[in-house]
Formats: structure tokens, sequence, C-alpha cells
């Protein structure tokens, strides 16, 4: 599989720009989502061999781990401050909240037959599960970003301070 490298932004956000960090969240999900749906193909092509259980455990680390944290950081931070100063923006995050809980339902079967994939007990992941799954980001963060891009202009520099270190906090790493 073709492992796909963040970007320099990605590489560069820090805590202190806790907005950047969920823009930057969002580019490793999609890098992710573009592996997985290369997937199929590769499967198909070379079989179940060290590289794909390689990247196949990465992906699987960050959507067990990385991703609900990233939700978390949403909900109980980014949402209720953009929601302060953008009151209007409460539809959309209703929404987005429940689509946390989709994707997190498909990430639990896709998850599955991904630990299946590595641990050798199946040689290829449904497709549709696969797509459901891309397809479900991919609408969530279309619906998201425009959210980032409004707290970025409305929530005060200093309450975004705290944001990230709270963030921070949650996965016990310095606010650099």
């Amino acid at each position: 599989m073709i492992n796909i490298q963040p970007s320099a932004l990605m590489q560069s956000a820090t805590w202190a720009q806790p907005i950047e960090m969920l823009f930057a969240c969002h580019g490793r999900v999609k890098n992710f989502c573009r592996q997985l749906g290369m997937l199929p193909d590769y499967l198909a092509e070379n079989g179940v061999n060290q590289a794909v259980k390689n990247d196949v455990k990465q992906i699987i680390t960050y959507f067990n781990v990385a991703a609900p944290l990233h939700h978390k950081d949403e909900e109980s931070d980014f949402f209720p401050a953009l929601l302060y100063y953008v009151p209007e923006a409460k539809t959309d995050i209703l929404k987005l909240e429940a689509e946390h809980i989709g994707i997190h339902g498909i990430w639990e079967q896709l998850g599955v037959q991904l630990q299946e994939l590595i641990d050798e007990k199946r040689t290829t992941i449904e497709q549709s599960l696969l797509d459901d799954y891309r397809a479900a980001y991919e609408r969530h963060i279309a619906l998201e970003e425009p959210l980032f891009e409004l707290g970025q202009k409305y929530i005060p520099a200093k309450q975004l301070t705290a944001m990230g270190k709270i963030m921070a906090e949650r996965r016990k790493v310095k606010n650099s």
C-alpha cells in the first residue's frame, strides 16, 4: 500500500492553535480514508502482506484512539465555544454530533474486519463498509470545516489558547 505522508501544515500545527489542530486531524482522516479506498485493489493484487498489516495497524490505531479524542475535542470544547459566539451554528452542530455516533458505529464493524485482516482471519474487507465509512467522513468534514473557519473568526484568541490547553491535556501532551 502507498503510505501517504502528512502535509507540512499537519506537521506544524500545535495545541497552541487548536483549530489548526482540528484541521490537521481532518487531514489525517482524509489520508487514512484514501488508504482505505486503495485497500481492496491492493489486497486483490498482493494479498495480505506485511506492508498491508503495517498500514492497517496505523489506521486502526488512529481511528481507535485519535479520532474519538478529536470528536471529544469538538463536542466538549469547540462546539460549545462556537455556539456561544455563533448560535446560528446550532443546527449544524447537532447534525455533526449525531454523525459522530454514526461514524463510530460504522467504525466498530470496519475496525473488526481490519483487525481480522491483520490476524489473517480474512483476506478481504467488505466494500460497502469501506464505502460507507469514507462517505460518512467526507460528508462530515464538508459540513464541519466551515464551522472551524467560523471559530477562527469569532472565538477570541484567549479562549482558543485555553481550549488548546484542555485538548492537549486530554492527550497528556505538552502545549507547544
